[in-house]
């Protein structure tokens, strides 16, 4: 007969990695099963972005920092859509199974704390990843770009992908209905996503404001990905790196720690 206590205990003594891979294949299944709609639809949107500004901008606009004005904004573009995309994938996934009532089933395995935020997390990062390959595809030799610190915007990348899915999280955690997760996205993911020097320098904004988009993590995590494509940043990347990892773990420990508590998740 098995001991199910002694397995209990063994699990917080090692990581549960076939249920973590589960977990994660699950959550990319997801988002894979409707590429049409979660991969395809953000790099459109991303096109008409740069469509639009083109035509209503044109090069009229001038140089930014050395660069044309769609060339400078092009990593601020993507690295919007991927985080926006990565901020869905796991609000969608655990409050529609709360919603539904199912969530029950992600919190019975023998799955700890820590691996249900790392399975969650890491399938938001994926579906992050997935939109960025295409576009950066599309969008840099169309654009003529070439990128020059390739391992540093995917680190950026990756990094901005996971700090969103955690905050994706959160939403969802917290959240009881469809409605109060569009509220935060609406009113504080998209702030911070547009209020982050993805369609300007930070040298071009007040002094006041100047200081406003520092505390704004969003403004890390673009800056650093244009450093990576374009090799020009408002500020140093190294410093962009630290903030972007504090601010991911905060978010990741709030994860945990309402997951081992069941806040808001149990019925």
């Amino acid at each position: 007969m098995t001991d199910f206590t002694d397995m209990g205990e063994r699990r917080f003594g090692r990581v549960n990695w076939l249920g973590l891979y589960t977990l994660t294949r699950r959550e990319m299944m997801r988002f894979l099963n409707i590429w049409m709609q979660t991969i395809m639809a953000p790099l459109v949107t991303a096109g008409l972005f740069l469509a639009i500004f083109s035509i209503a901008i044109g090069p009229g606009r001038g140089d930014v920092m050395g660069f044309a004005y769609l060339h400078f904004i092009a990593p601020g573009i993507l690295t919007m859509t991927v985080v926006q995309n990565a901020f869905a994938n796991t609000s969608s996934s655990i409050l529609v199974s709360k919603v539904q009532g199912n969530i029950v089933d992600t919190l019975m395995p023998p799955l700890s704390a820590g691996e249900l935020v790392a399975g969650y997390v890491a399938g938001g990062m994926a579906r992050g990843l997935f939109v960025a390959l295409p576009i950066g595809l599309v969008m840099m030799p169309v654009l003529g770009i070439s990128i020059q610190s390739p391992l540093i915007a995917l680190l950026f990348v990756a990094l901005g992908a996971a700090m969103m899915a955690a905050l994706g999280m959160v939403a969802a955690i917290f959240a009881n209905k469809f409605d109060q997760v569009a509220a935060i996205a609406n009113f504080i993911v998209t702030p911070l996503s547009f209020l982050s020097g993805t369609f300007y320098s930070v040298e071009a904004v007040p002094a006041t404001m100047q200081s406003m988009l520092h505390w704004n993590p969003m403004f890390y995590l673009i800056d650093g990905v244009r450093f990576g494509v374009l090799g020009i940043s408002d500020s140093s990347p190294w410093l962009g790196f630290a903030v972007l990892v504090g601010t991911t773990s905060v978010i990741m420990a709030l994860c945990w720690y309402w997951m081992r508590t069941g806040y808001r998740m149990k019925p």
